[in-house]
């Protein structure tokens, strides 16, 4: 306990030191509760958004890439495939998705669960202006797509009608009532979606059977999103299943895409996670550097100390609890700077992310503090213990 009142009086002596040497520890460890806190923030958005709306499951027709050579010469890759599949094969992907989501739910409903959207693309003119045409099922892609607005005129009801993305209304010149020729078919403007920030603003929406009969592909799909019953449902089972029983479809859990998306992010998680250990050994340099000082500072009151019987374990020990004040120091100002920090760089990442500080990094972020204090003192320690009284003496 005495030992530990010298090592207490002797920091508040020398406070201003030891706070610019917390400070450096302080800075590597800021880093890394900041680096970790919007990473964590940056995930929940992205599954969050993925749990409110949206697919959980996206199906498409099987394609696959053929390479093309010549000799040893790559000339790229063809795509071989159709570019529909047999509406039909929806009821297979259906029993497949609803008995995968009884089966790890335990519902005994006999009824329909997922929630199937099915789609087809068709690349069309008009107006002499290139449109992208997609039939869908109306009821069925709202339940999906829940994010959906009507800015004017009201829900598609009838076959011949149409929604228009907010760009396609603005490129046509036309609004809610105006009819559109396709081919030879005939469509009322019934709404214009509102803005949504993604391909749905360039698109025209006409019901699905429609669509197939305009432009002769009946029976025919282009994709197919399926939305189960609930974020916690086996979406990749599920995926696994169809690619698996269903032939000519190729079915993708959107979580694995998005997945896939954040491994970007995992590598610039890496790399910033890289410079704040970097910063965290300029830190224990600095710890090594000031401690080193205070020895040639302490000669002479270590000789003393070991003069009136104090021995070298002691005078390792005093070091090492001075490392692990410094640590605890650093730790503190460094999960207080990091979570500041990351109320800054976050939104810079990610837009509108909502960060939160996490008291689950104040233990590893003290830990760390510690550890590096620690580990920095113990060549200063080293030095300490090994000063004889006769050098002291000399010192006076």
């Amino acid at each position: 306990m005495k030992l530990l009142q010298v090592v207490f009086k002797d920091a508040v002596r020398r406070k201003r030191r030891v706070l610019y040497t917390a400070l450096g520890v302080a800075i590597g460890v800021a880093a890394f509760v900041a680096v970790l806190t919007v990473a964590q923030a940056g995930e929940d958005k992205v599954y969050a958004e993925l749990d409110k709306y949206g697919p959980n499951l996206m199906v498409t027709p099987a394609v696959s890439d053929l390479d093309l050579q010549l000799g040893d010469l790559r000339l790229g890759t063809l795509a071989i495939g159709d570019n529909y599949f047999a509406e039909d094969k929806l009821l297979e992907i259906r029993r497949i998705a609803d008995s995968a989501i009884r089966q790890a739910l335990g519902i005994q409903d006999e009824g329909d669960i997922a929630t199937i959207a099915p789609k087809l693309y068709v690349d069309t003119e008009v107006q002499g202006i290139p449109v992208m045409v997609v039939g869908f099922e109306p009821e069925q892609e709202r339940l999906i797509k829940t994010w959906w607005t009507v800015s004017e005129g009201r829900y598609v009801e009838q076959p011949a009608e149409a929604i228009l993305g907010t760009r396609v209304s603005a490129s046509l010149h036309v609004g809610v009532g105006d009819t559109i020729l396709l081919e030879d078919q005939e469509v009322t403007v019934a709404s214009i979606l509102g803005e949504t920030g993604s391909n749905d603003d360039y698109h025209m929406f006409v019901p699905l059977q429609t669509v197939q009969r305009t432009f002769a592909r009946e029976g025919l799909v282009s994709a197919a999103d399926i939305r189960a019953l609930c974020s916690a449902c086996p979406a990749e089972d599920i995926a696994g299943m169809i690619n698996e029983e269903v032939l000519g479809v190729r079915a993708v859990a959107v979580r694995q895409i998005a997945e896939t998306e954040m491994n970007l992010v995992t590598k610039i998680n890496r790399f910033m996670l890289t410079l704040a250990g970097i910063t965290l050994v300029v830190g224990a340099f600095g710890v090594v550097n000031t401690m080193i000082s205070s020895v040639h500072e302490r000669v002479r009151d270590i000789g003393i100390m070991k003069a009136v019987g104090a021995s070298r374990q002691q005078i390792v020990r005093m070091f090492v609890y001075e490392a692990i004040g410094v640590g605890v120091v650093g730790g503190v100002l460094g999960y207080a700077a990091g979570t500041l920090l990351s109320y800054v760089i976050g939104p810079l990442i990610f837009d509108d992310l909502a960060v939160a500080y996490d008291l689950q990094y104040l233990a590893p972020a003290l830990g760390l503090a510690i550890l590096v204090a620690a580990v920095a003192s113990v060549y200063p320690a080293f030095r300490a213990s090994q000063i004889r009284v006769a050098d002291s003496l000399r010192s006076l």
